[in-house]
């Protein structure tokens, strides 16, 4: 029996364009879906992804988004799961329509995007240009009319192009530009969470038995009806392909399944029936279809040519709805594609890929004709795993690590010789423990080692075991296994040795004091005894300077540390080597008070890690280039980055780098809650317990939140948790001690104080920069008198003015301030408090500016609280812009350095200039921004 549609029912055209589908449970989503097409028509932007299991109604409601958006362009792409580990496929088919419009990006954009898509060759594209590119791309192709992109399976894209459409997304310029991306639970892609979403959940029993009756002719049994509703749980797609593959006696006299299996098995199932139930003619050309993951019909009709067929061989196919063959090929359902490759045999799906690397042109893409040669093999081939290995590098440097990391995967796969086998088993361990792929490359570990290793690859093996500790568990996990792995290769590669010794170095400086106590004295004696080449590199003069400075103190090692730094600062090099020596690069310059080489490094070092796809090093390089942000009063800056450690160490597993780096930022927020999660998420990491930096670090972390709520009791305890762990190169040690003299000092510990600005003030001159004496000269100032003291706040906000450590600075102000009411020099308390309170409340440090406020109200001014206000407050975006265009940049420039598309620079100068009641730049310049502007 069949029901009428139920009159409110939305309903979408279905692709065959014979009939409608009514939407049973889905208004809430096409009122959304209509209101985005709303916002586009009117000439805004608007994003929305659309979230829900396998078979949900997600693909359904991207066609009933694009029958809806009447008089607006259209432009879709599909995530391919075959095609997950090809860089830029996804954006490719996306931006593919738009692709006249080239010639009109910036130079660096339009660069980037050539190279992505492999229209020009060059080295790996930077992936925020290539982001930049889209966007404006995207923003071009609106000035023809409003435009709608539908991402469909956006789980399965590549991971380069679902970061840069999440980046396209969060910026989308003011044009008629929407997006809407779909995506199958669980499979969220962390890039995703922050948009603006919509969950599709199951259907109703009520919905789901309307639905099924509408789509099901002759009779249907009720009992039958109702084990199907039960069975497939709500998923409409489940509920549409069911009954096509039952008899109409099995629909009628119950001989549905006797076992209830989830939706997802059951709709792959009867796509397999429906797929075998083609001629075989159609079956393989849908097989072929299914192994070629780009679409290309031209690509698919030689291959069936090759295979005795033709496109023609696909109607039957196409009757039964399963593809759809256009300008592309399409699969009218994900699972198809799935069902009939894994549903052929073995020879079958050999004799497609053969027929796929025939007609794959071997100049235009070898790489991708090598890889359907061995999915063309059943057993050994060493030819095809010679030219998969060959191409591992061409890949890497157009897609990264994990790309070049499946090449070497199948070349492993292919050989047939045990100890060629174990060495590329080995090569592509290491590329897949860079993508971050720690359990694979360990599987890949196993697997060489079973093999004939020379000694020397059986220590490169032992070797990568421990960078795969120390880039997914923890420092000290990792610290005895670099050591082992250093001293047995010392005999047989020095050289290598001492990376593996630069590998341990930096996780002994990590991880800081540990059970026995020790380590890194032992690393640095062991570092020094392995000669550096001749003639040695900067990277050795920085090994043995770090090395001198744990043995010999700083006045032997800073200078040797210092001309490392300044060589590694004059000139970038390789990525290779940035990646493998910038993470202790910044850990020295840290350490040694050197902020502008630190700052410089780890933003190389994020860049390297971003462009090569370098997850074993990129949350280690978030982490770092966060606490300088945090320190340079960059809060919200700090804030994304994190973000993205979140990610990164979401999808690798490899968690810590993250929390440490939101214990460095939320305690300069001043919220209490927000510190205590942090600090908690690292003592609770049972990987990190026994290190002594988890004490150091934990203790600073309280002593800056407790400072800045002016809780000194509390602070000072704190501190001293951060300063029982003192080490040569001990970060957290020296920013507990200067903690220590604040907190002793307004706790009525005038010894204990001076005892910590005498070892603040030791450190600071074997340092001898701004930043170490300007730190120095604060602690001195806290702990002396009259004109001594005032004499030393005016050296620390000097010194401290010419660096770029902004909260240092802000807190020199605030103390200078403090001490002047104190003192009952009013107006000139009023003059620093006032300074410290417009910093701090700029970066966001709520705490600290909540002192500085409440000082300026001792000292007799009256000053509210700074509240976002949403109509006459600028966010901290607004206010780098407004600024930047005051210093005269343009847009495109601003938008190069802030890494949006002019078109969102000129939206949010236009809302400054609103706020501001002001007309021009010109009325944006000198220092109205600085004195008449809150940050929000």
């Amino acid at each position: 029996m069949s029901t009428s549609p139920i009159p409110a029912t939305p309903t979408v055209l279905l692709a065959s364009g014979d009939r409608r589908l009514p939407l049973y449970g889905r208004q809430a989503e096409c009122e959304a879906l209509d209101q985005l097409v709303a916002t586009v028509q009117a000439g805004r932007s608007a994003v929305l992804v659309l979230r829900g299991a396998a078979g949900i109604g997600k693909t359904v409601l991207l066609e009933y988004a694009h029958g809806s958006a009447s008089g607006c362009r259209i432009a879709r792409t599909t995530g391919v799961e075959a095609e997950s580990e090809l860089a830029f496929g996804g954006l490719h088919r996306l931006c593919a329509p738009f692709l006249d419009h080239l010639l009109r990006l910036p130079g660096p954009q339009r660069d980037a995007l050539s190279t992505a898509f492999g229209l020009t060759s060059g080295d790996t594209p930077d992936r925020f240009l290539v982001g930049l590119a889209v966007l404006n791309l995207l923003a071009a192709a609106a000035e023809k009319g409003p435009l709608v992109c539908l991402v469909d399976d956006a789980q399965w894209l590549d991971e380069v192009s679902a970061r840069t459409l999440a980046f396209v997304a969060r910026r989308l310029p003011v044009a008629a530009v929407g997006l809407v991306l779909a995506v199958r639970d669980p499979h969220l892609r962390a890039e995703l969470t922050e948009l603006p979403e919509r969950e599709v959940g199951r259907l109703s029993d009520s919905e789901a038995r309307a639905l099924l009756e509408s789509v099901t002719p002759g009779r249907l049994d009720e009992r039958v009806r109702d084990r199907m509703v039960a069975e497939t749980q709500g998923n409409p797609r489940a509920l549409l392909v069911l009954p096509l593959g039952l008899t109409p006696a099995e629909l009628a006299g119950g001989f549905g399944r006797p076992d209830v299996r989830p939706a997802a098995g059951d709709v792959e199932q009867s796509l397999l029936r429906r797929v075998r139930a083609l001629p075989d003619p159609a079956r393989r050309l849908l097989l072929t279809a299914a192994a070629e993951p780009m679409g290309d019909v031209t690509l698919l009709n030689r291959a069936a040519e090759l295979l005795g067929l033709d496109l023609a061989s696909a109607a039957p196919a196409v009757g039964a709805g399963l593809i759809t063959l256009g300008t592309r090929v399409l699969f009218n359902h994900p699972l198809v594609r799935s069902a009939t490759y894994q549903g052929a045999t073995p020879q079958d799906r050999q004799d497609a890929h053969r027929a796929l690397a025939e007609s794959t042109d071997p100049v235009a893409d070898p790489e991708r004709r090598a890889w359907h040669l061995a999915n063309a093999l059943a057993g050994h081939d060493e030819s095809v795993a010679a030219e998969l290995e060959r191409y591992a590098d061409r890949v890497r440097a157009r897609a990264g690590a994990a790309a070049a990391a499946a090449l070497l995967e199948r070349a492993t796969e292919l050989t047939p010789d045990p100890g060629r086998r174990g060495t590329r088993a080995l090569a592509a361990a290491r590329v897949k423990h860079q993508a971050g792929g720690y359990d694979a490359a360990l599987e890949l570990l196993g697997a060489a080692e079973l093999g004939p290793l020379d000694a020397r690859d059986r220590a490169r093996a032992r070797l990568l075991r421990g960078q795969v500790a120390l880039a997914s568990t923890s420092p000290g996990v990792a610290l005895p296994l670099l050591v082992a792995a250093a001293e047995e290769l010392e005999p047989l590669d020095p050289a290598l040795a001492r990376a593996a010794y630069r590998d341990a170095f930096e996780a002994a400086v990590t991880a800081g004091d540990l059970p026995g106590g020790g380590e890194l004295a032992k690393v640095a004696s062991r570092v020094l005894a392995v000669p550096a080449g001749s003639p040695p590199g900067r990277g050795d003069l920085l090994l043995d300077g770090a090395a001198v400075l744990a043995t010999d103190g700083a006045a032997a090692g800073v200078p040797m540390v210092r001309l490392a730094l300044d060589a590694f600062c004059a000139e970038a090099g390789p990525a290779e080597e940035s990646l493998d020596w910038l993470p202790l690069a910044c850990r020295v310059a840290h350490n040694a008070w050197e902020f502008d080489a630190w700052t410089t490094l780890s933003r190389r070092l994020v860049d390297a890690a971003r462009a090569t796809g370098t997850l074993s090093v990129l949350p280690t390089a978030l982490h770092l280039l966060v606490s300088n942000r945090a320190l340079a009063g960059e809060l919200a800056v700090a804030d994304t980055l994190l973000a993205e450690a979140v990610t990164v160490g979401e999808v690798t597993g490899s968690r810590f780098p993250a929390q440490y780096a939101a214990l460095v930022l939320e305690p300069w927020r001043g919220r209490e809650a927000a510190t205590r999660r942090a600090i908690d998420a690292v003592t609770g990491n049972p990987a990190l317990r026994g290190e002594g930096k988890v004490a150091a670090a934990t203790g600073w972390a309280s002593a800056v939140l407790y400072n800045g709520l002016g809780r000194y009791e509390e602070a000072y305890e704190a501190a001293e948790r951060g300063c029982e762990h003192p080490a040569p190169l001990g970060g957290p040690f020296h920013r507990s001690l200067t903690e220590l003299v604040e907190a002793a000092a307004r706790s009525g510990r005038p010894a204990r104080a001076a005892e910590a600005a005498r070892q603040l003030g030791v450190l600071a001159r074997e340092s001898g920069t701004d930043w170490a004496l300007g730190v120095a000269a604060r602690a001195r100032a806290q702990v002396s008198e009259g004109a001594d003291a005032e004499e030393a706040y005016r050296e620390s906000v000097e010194r401290l003015g010419r660096t770029e450590v902004r909260v240092m600075l802000a807190r020199a102000h605030l103390l200078y301030g403090e001490w002047l009411r104190l003192g009952n020099r009013r107006v000139d308390a009023r003059e620093q408090l006032g300074v410290a309170y417009e910093m701090l409340s700029e970066m966001g440090a709520e705490a600290f500016a909540e002192r500085a406020r409440r000082g300026l109200q001792a000292a007799g001014e009256t000053v509210r609280r700074r509240l976002p206000q949403p109509h006459t407050v600028l966010t901290p975006q607004e206010s780098h812009i407004a600024r930047l265009a005051g210093e005269g940049l343009t847009n495109p420039q601003i938008g190069t350095q802030l890494f949006i598309s002019p078109h969102t620079v000129e939206w949010h100068l236009r809302k400054v200039f609103q706020k501001l009641g002001i007309v021009s730049r010109k009325q944006l310049r000198g220092q109205l921004l600085d004195r008449a502007v809150a940050t929000a």
